[in-house]
């Protein structure tokens, strides 16, 4: 089976650059994976985990958004926030969690007849709080 070079950058480091076989990326319009000779794709992401295989495993990653390039010999990813999964804690994701709370709660406020940007919101807060009940963590209010 044929390769892939995967790179995940986030604003504070370099989190991983390995050969891959597979990238299993939370795509704002759905999940994908990408696999070497993938179609040229630019998506943005929502917060999820992101999979990566490779000869040593499987990697996991939590994102907060950003974007991912796929290519047919790679696929970068240039996430907002990105955390290695074994470093996503109850009290790492409390604090995500507020801010998209807070975040929500802004919108409200600013638009309040413009339900775009308060769907948004609403959007990246519904999506956290699944992220910590797919790993195993919980919401509290």
């Amino acid at each position: 089976m044929a390769n892939l070079q995967f790179d995940l950058v986030s604003p504070e480091r370099r989190l991983a650059s390995v050969e891959a076989s597979q990238v299993q990326i939370p795509g704002a319009d759905g999940d994908m994976t990408a696999m070497a000779d993938h179609a040229p794709t630019i998506t943005t992401l929502r917060p999820g985990v992101l999979r990566v295989v490779h000869g040593g495993g499987t990697d996991e990653y939590i994102v907060s958004g950003g974007f991912a390039e796929i290519t047919a010999t790679g696929v970068s990813v240039l996430a907002e926030q990105a955390l290695p999964r074994s470093e996503f804690t109850q009290e790492v994701y409390s604090r995500m969690l507020a801010a998209a709370r807070e975040a929500h709660g802004q919108a409200k406020e600013v638009f309040k007849n413009e339900h775009g940007p308060v769907d948004d919101a609403a959007k990246l807060l519904a999506d956290m709080v699944a992220i910590g009940g797919h790993i195993g963590l919980t919401a509290n209010d």
